[in-house]
């Protein structure tokens, strides 16, 4: 049963999921209704074969300002009370989109800071406003990242250029993020919304069986040894060659058309 609340708002258009974070007033800071909600749409998009793309965006002139930190401090909570509270909290996010084999695209379309630029790197690809910041921020109020961003932005940016970022806290803008690979596109802030939907109905219409099976591959392949990872390539390609959206993109090569596959 959907969580029942407005922070996050759950739209479905076109073979596109639009996951859009409430809050505007309050720079689309967490809220517990809100993460469980997020859970929610992200299962619900994995589920619904009407999905094949999954958008991320907030609402307002904020992507999202990361954890309510008005709200920290508050009580007396124990070491274990902390680690229960992110474990069974905003970590539900990543650990829902790492059972996701659906493409998942951050529309960033302002500011994004703490757990906040962590989502966005959490997601498959990025898209942002030239008008858009980043940082990292957890070390401005002392802690360390708490939701993933010391696993997810070393892979994007390397090691060295990561623990920088990490350390410092500095805000970064859109077009530096571009050039350490944060992001894949930066846009005027006018077209994002028509660049972003764009990409994401180009994947849409494509062939989703290999989309979805090129997503495990490049995952998994950040775990495995060359050996393994082949073997899983080989398997999945005796798959893939027995579908329709296989057979109609070989006939439409043969044709010198554009191939109109079944899009799921």
């Amino acid at each position: 049963m959907a969580p029942d609340t407005d922070e996050l708002l759950y739209e479905i258009k076109d073979k596109v999921a639009t996951l859009t974070l409430n809050r505007p007033d309050k720079m689309n800071a967490f809220t517990g209704p809100m993460l469980d909600r997020w859970v929610w749409a992200l299962g619900e998009a994995q589920r619904d074969p009407d999905v094949n793309v999954v958008i991320v965006t907030g609402a307002g002139k904020a992507f999202c300002a990361g954890g309510d930190v008005g709200r920290m401090g508050q009580g007396d909570p124990t070491a274990l009370d902390n680690k229960n509270q992110l474990w069974e909290g905003i970590h539900r996010v990543p650990k829902t989109l790492e059972q996701m084999d659906k493409p998942v695209i951050a529309m960033i379309n302002g500011v994004a800071v703490g757990a906040g630029m962590g989502m966005s790197v959490m997601c498959d690809l990025r898209i942002a406003a030239d008008t858009a910041r980043f940082s990292t921020g957890y070390v401005r109020v002392g802690l360390v990242p708490g939701d993933g961003d010391t696993y997810f932005l070393p892979r994007l940016t390397g090691t060295a250029k990561a623990l920088e970022l990490l350390w410092t806290a500095d805000f970064i803008e859109a077009p530096k993020a571009l050039e350490l690979g944060i992001v894949n596109r930066v846009v005027p802030a006018d077209k994002l919304a028509e660049e972003t939907y764009a990409l994401a109905h180009q994947i849409a219409d494509g062939p989703q069986i290999p989309i979805r099976m090129i997503k495990r591959l490049v995952y998994q392949s950040m775990r495995l040894d060359l050996r393994t990872h082949l073997d899983l390539v080989s398997s999945h390609m005796g798959l893939v060659r027995q579908t329709a959206d296989h057979k109609e993109g070989v006939q439409a090569f043969k044709d010198k058309r554009p191939p109109k596959f079944q899009g799921r």
